[in-house]
């Protein structure tokens, strides 16, 4: 038997519908079988389940959060948990899992993923690094595992921006679209004090080796090395982009002449015109936008 373990569940608001519907009470059905005096937080939105969770983490002081849904939700569980000792417990039961993939995490099956947990929560907490996301227009931002400022940065705007169709068909409309308005784009970056300009049609700050759905976007990351890899591609045309996209998923892009991979620990990134940074999947903020790794601020339970 566990020692009896105060766990604050939060389950992703959109989990109540579709596939998924039935892995919330799943996970606390299971955590309170183990013993455990478990606490569930669902609410409509995400801007009320943070508002909840941060009034339960003050009045009720658990032993740790137990996020369950996608990166979204690991993203929502980061800015409760990073730069503090709270650990946070992970059960991927989203569309991508990234985080959950690089951190070698049970996806998609819930069982297995409750398994997982109840046998973390009889060792230490993990810390790896987390990305401290600054900008003028945004209060201070933690990322677990990459962010976007490039090609898929605009198809997630555009995505979000559309009402028709609805579903996972929805990308595939946007990734089209923003395909047909490839262009390349102007950055100013500035790394350790030195600014330059550069132009290229993907750009990506990570702390993780995944992103998008399982491509191998920075193959050589690592979530606890105090280092960020920043990949950026070359101006290039719609043809060769799509070549290239196959590519990513394997990793197999790396040393292409078109592709850059550089390791740095603060980096604040801006464009000529109106670009939105993702992190985890999530909408951050317009450029410039700072990204700082910050090592070992985000304890977790592996």
């Amino acid at each position: 038997m566990q020692d009896r373990r105060r766990l604050l569940v939060a389950v992703n608001p959109s989990a109540s519908f579709g596939k998924n519907r039935a892995v919330g009470p799943l996970v606390l059905e299971r955590l309170r079988a183990a013993g455990h005096d478990v606490t569930e937080l669902t609410r409509p939105s995400m801007a009320q389940l943070h508002e909840a969770t941060a009034a339960a983490l003050a009045a009720d002081r658990p032993d740790a959060l137990v996020v369950v849904g996608g990166d979204g939700m690991v993203h929502f569980g980061a800015q409760h948990t990073a730069g503090g000792t709270l650990p946070l417990g992970i059960i991927a039961a989203g569309t991508g899992n990234d985080v959950a993939r690089g951190l070698g995490l049970p996806r998609g099956d819930p069982e297995r993923a409750v398994d997982a947990l109840l046998a973390a929560l009889d060792r230490p907490a993990r810390r790896i690094d987390a990305i401290r996301v600054t900008g003028p227009s945004i209060a201070p931002l933690w990322v677990a595992g990459a962010v976007s400022a490039g090609f898929d940065a605009l198809v997630n705007e555009r995505a979000n921006l559309m009402r028709f169709p609805r579903g996972g068909s929805r990308y595939t409309v946007a990734i089209l679209r923003e395909l047909l308005a490839l262009r390349p784009l102007e950055y100013t970056i500035e790394v350790d004090g030195e600014r330059r300009s550069e132009r290229g049609v993907l750009l990506s700050v990570a702390n993780n080796r995944y992103i998008g759905g399982g491509m191998h976007i920075t193959p050589g990351a690592l979530l606890d090395d105090g280092e960020l890899d920043v990949l950026l591609v070359s101006p290039i045309g719609r043809l060769r982009f799509l070549a290239l996209f196959p590519r990513v998923f394997s990793g197999r892009h790396v040393g292409l002449s078109v592709v850059r991979i550089e390791r740095v620990r603060r980096i604040t990134v801006d464009a000529a015109g109106p670009i939105a940074a993702y992190g985890d999947g999530e909408r951050l903020g317009d450029l410039p936008l700072t990204f700082e790794v910050v090592p070992g601020a985000l304890p977790l339970l592996l």
